[in-house]
């Protein structure tokens, strides 16, 4: 079950991270859905190295720093994901 809220969480995550960037981004949503996955994971340990707790509640500093990472790797990714395909 838990790989399944994996895929739930990052398609969330890389649909908020690419509202984030301006522009318009040639990628594909499982592209997005695998991008998400990775900046929330690495968003987590950020945000752990940063000491930032978990609370009982709904974390949105956690969740800042997910989708943040999220939209800096669809910003990388989405330029040569377009060359690749020209």
């Amino acid at each position: 079950m838990s790989f399944l809220w994996a895929i739930i969480a990052g398609l969330i995550i890389g649909l908020l991270a690419k509202l984030v960037i301006p522009g318009r981004q040639p990628i594909p949503l499982w592209l997005t859905v695998l991008l998400g996955i990775v900046g929330a994971l690495v968003g987590n340990a950020l945000a752990s190295a940063f000491g930032v707790r978990d609370t009982g509640g709904i974390d949105w500093i956690r969740h800042v720093f997910q989708i943040g990472v999220a939209a800096v790797l669809i910003a990388f990714v989405s330029p040569a994901w377009a060359r690749r395909r020209t």
